[in-house]
């Protein structure tokens, strides 16, 4: 599909607005390369993980070692900041999310631990996967481990999830930090024994400055947000805990009874996972939605592509991916994320930098949450659905207006926990003073 003039001319404006995937289809693809029992095995490997991840981390003992983050119901936000909208507003909290604090513990944390495992087997620390993973903090591993290195480039959240765990496993962790990461998310990395190697350029530079780097070195392991299938599959383990919540929380997700997600997105695999997921796991009455800031619009321009390798930056349409939204601060998105999402996903939004702060003030002062600006990202979500032209036509081709008093929308939240005081205090403050509050 080729880009339209429209589209092209909607970006280049950098003014936020809301694009329908032409493409999208109600049943899933079952030649797409991962399925639900990959999704599964992936959720079984991090069970037989938790033990040990209780030992490295002890603030996941009262959840037994499972890295997960709670569905909120948001009843003030709802009642203040969305007040025309039905249904129920709710929010999956991966803002909370233990040992990292965002979206990328899932899929980071998994990668790692896969690598570490196939590592000890291959060395005789594990004679098998039914062996006892505690084995993998013995002396003899953390010998092993400390020969190699793990290696990521990142903006800030993935580059945590991977070095919080490389490190407590033993490994020399290595993570690229690209121009738009945060400095307390630097620190907080060089305080966990975290080597932190600091870029002029954007994102998809430090990628590749990254990748060579580790290709280099035989015992180093790059974990490439841009085509891993690991990741990725940790990623998608978020929709099996999400089901099982639903249904803890009674909820139904059916043809009568849709469901909207809004998921931040910057190079597209946490998002993409979670989203290939749902779809996979929930159906077609799941609808996935992406959101991206309007100067860093990287995965809207790549889904219009007439082939992946043909995939544009967005500094080709003159946008200067200058946004406060670090996470969500991409210049090229993944080929490979995007063509898993060519049938799969709704629909992307972009969204103003200063509607971030705004958001992220008003969660704060109707539910107390805290969260990063990046976090706040997908809060445009439903206003978008139900109040364009473009949402409304969507709603109106799949015939969900008539369903949309038992509809659920869901927030997706994806950063925030380790945010210093005094930067969310910055954060709240600007969200007040563009309220005029």
């Amino acid at each position: 599909m080729h880009q339209s003039a429209d589209t092209a001319g909607q970006i280049r404006q950098g003014s936020p607005f809301l694009w329908i995937n032409p493409q999208r289809q109600a049943n899933f693809n079952t030649g797409l390369p991962l399925t639900l029992e990959d999704i599964r095995h992936a959720d079984n490997r991090l069970r037989r993980f938790a033990p040990l991840l209780t030992q490295l981390f002890p603030e996941l003992q009262e959840a037994g070692g499972l890295i997960e983050s709670r569905l909120h119901p948001v009843p003030s936000l709802q009642a203040n900041v969305f007040p025309d909208l039905t249904g129920q507003l709710l929010i999956k909290g991966d803002h909370a999310l233990p040992v990292a604090g965002s979206v990328k513990a899932r899929g980071g944390i998994y990668e790692v631990l896969c690598h570490s495992e196939a590592l000890a087997l291959a060395h005789g620390i594990l004679t098998d996967t039914d062996d006892d993973y505690l084995k993998l903090i013995s002396e003899a591993a953390k010998t092993l481990f400390s020969q190699y290195e793990v290696a990521v480039s990142s903006t800030g959240n993935l580059g945590l999830s991977i070095g919080v765990i490389s490190a407590a496993l033993g490994f020399k962790a290595t993570v690229h930090m690209s121009v738009e990461a945060k400095e307390w998310k630097k620190n907080r990395l060089r305080n966990r024994g975290v080597k932190v190697v600091e870029h002029k350029d954007d994102y998809s530079a430090a990628v590749a400055a990254g990748r060579a780097e580790s290709d280099a070195d035989p015992k180093s392991y790059f974990v490439d947000d841009e085509n891993s299938q690991q990741l990725f599959t940790g990623y998608a383990v978020a929709a099996l805990r999400l089901q099982q919540q639903l249904n803890d929380a009674d909820i139904a997700v059916d043809a009568e009874h849709p469901l909207f997600v809004y998921l931040p997105c910057g190079v597209g695999g946490a998002p993409g996972g979670i989203a290939y997921g749902l779809r996979l796991i929930l159906g077609p009455h799941v609808h996935c939605f992406f959101a991206e800031p309007v100067e860093a619009p990287c995965v809207l321009v790549g889904m219009q592509a007439p082939a992946e390798t043909d995939i544009e930056s967005v500094y080709d349409f003159g946008l200067k991916v200058a946004t406060e939204a670090d996470g969500l601060a991409v210049s090229k998105a993944s080929p490979w994320v995007c063509s898993m999402m060519r049938t799969l996903l709704d629909g992307i939004f972009t969204v103003d930098d200063d509607r971030l702060f705004e958001y992220l003030y008003q969660l704060q002062q109707c539910e107390d949450i805290s969260i990063e600006p990046s976090a706040a990202a997908g809060f445009t979500g439903p206003d978008m659905l139900t109040a364009t032209p473009a949402g409304q036509a969507y709603l109106s081709n799949h015939k969900l207006d008539d369903k949309l008093d038992n509809s659920t929308h869901l927030l997706w939240t994806t950063g925030g926990l380790f945010v210093p005081p005094e930067e969310m205090d910055k954060f709240s403050a600007r969200g007040k003073d563009l309220l005029g509050a």
